[in-house]
């Protein structure tokens, strides 16, 4: 049910535009529930009105009614730029004007939309008094009566043609790597940071994978074990996993022959886009004094004196890259509406949070313009052993 699937896991789509074109009314058309004050007087909708529902077929989803883009005032200015924190967070907007058409507020939405690479819908309410097109435009667009609940059905489908490829098509995590067979060696080092009797989730994820793949999982704690087991192979192993915190001294260890990756560097392409990431990283040898550095992570939890986040990833970027670079934190839900001030985000693996989440806060900074990276492919690049971790994924940049 809607209400039981994981935030991460709901598509989140909002509703857009000028007050009183019934943005409110078409979101309580939509869920066939009375979800959002309608009132024919302007600025009836203040704050962002949330709502989760089960929207067939495309499935969970949370629709956000936002406050009109034309709102006055001091209050009429924050309740804007609430709808414009909304705007940065959805994966498909719908954009409401009534029978006037589309003016200019409309059109400078439309563009930003398009310069977001965020899919939308053009809605025209109130068919009941007139109904209207988009004929001649590049944008799909549906003519609807929220008040008569004409149309709905139409745009509901809209929406699900809507739905990006990312969330329809998900990568693997390992598997489309492997053959029935093959060999793969995971070096999991058991450090402070490991939970107590178990390994941590992305190498479990990936034995699993490995698993799926018909292959077979080697399992160590570090570069001389994983030597060991090479010279007891009768064959080289098809790939070899580390955690990011080994990565240098697996990959001076290891034979140049045999593929290398790690565990962050698979959640990359599994829970995000590597493309994206493999290109922030580049930012980090340009990092200069009094550059502002975010770093991300999708859980909260204790901090330890060796935390990768909190110790490990500032001092190796001070000591490899610049000594004077400011940081911040962010954890769990805590990710920072505003991202202007940085000068690159260092996003965890991801591995707490739905592909779909995780690619919400990736467009998040691709749209504040803003690089971002990951934990595991920071640390491959200020060690200067990114193109090789890379490579197994078929990225030779």
């Amino acid at each position: 049910m809607s209400e039981t699937a994981p935030r991460g896991e709901r598509i989140n789509i909002g509703l857009f535009g000028r007050s009183n074109v019934g943005k409110s009314s078409l979101l309580n058309a939509l869920c066939g529930q009375q979800v959002s004050i309608v009132d024919e007087r302007s600025g009836t909708t203040t704050d962002a009105v949330s709502k989760i529902y089960e929207l067939i077929p495309i499935g969970p989803v949370t629709f956000f009614d936002t406050a009109g883009l034309d709102d006055k005032g001091v209050l009429g200015e924050k309740r804007i730029e609430a709808t414009k924190k909304i705007l940065r967070k959805v994966d498909i907007a719908v954009v409401v004007t009534d029978e006037t058409g589309i003016g200019k507020l409309e059109t400078a939405l439309i563009a930003d939309l398009k310069r977001m690479n965020v899919p939308f819908v053009v809605v025209f309410n109130k068919s009941d008094k007139m109904a209207m097109t988009a004929a001649g435009f590049d944008f799909p667009s549906v003519s609807v009566s929220a008040k008569e609940g004409r149309n709905i059905d139409a745009l509901k489908t809209a929406l699900k043609d809507l739905v990006p490829d990312h969330v329809k098509n998900a990568p693997a995590l390992i598997r489309d790597l492997l053959s029935p067979s093959d060999t793969v060696v995971c070096v999991t080092p058991i450090d402070t940071s490991a939970p107590k009797g178990r390994l941590i989730l992305p190498q479990v994820q990936v034995i699993r994978d490995v698993l799926d793949a018909r292959a077979f999982a080697y399992v160590v704690q570090d570069q001389n074990d994983c030597l060991k087991t090479l010279e007891n192979m009768k064959t080289a192993p098809k790939l070899v996993v580390t955690d990011s915190q080994l990565v240098k001294q697996v990959a001076a260890a290891l034979p140049s022959e045999v593929p290398l990756t790690t565990f962050s560097t698979l959640f990359a392409r599994y829970k995000g886009d590597i493309d994206i990431l493999y290109a922030g990283a580049s930012v980090l040898k340009t990092l200069k004094k009094g550059d502002r550095v975010l770093i991300a992570e999708a859980c909260s939890h204790h901090v330890q004196d060796d935390d990768i986040a909190r110790v490990k990833m500032p001092a190796l970027i001070r000591k490899n890259i610049c000594d004077g670079v400011d940081f911040s934190w962010s954890a769990g839900i805590d990710f920072p509406d505003d991202l202007s001030e940085y000068s690159l985000v260092i996003h965890c693996g991801g591995c707490m949070l739905s592909r779909l989440e995780t690619l919400r806060r990736l467009n998040e900074c691709v749209r504040a313009g803003v690089p971002v990276t990951n934990f595991g492919i920071a640390i491959s690049a200020v060690q200067g052993v990114l193109n090789r971790i890379v490579a197994p994924l078929g990225i030779k940049r």
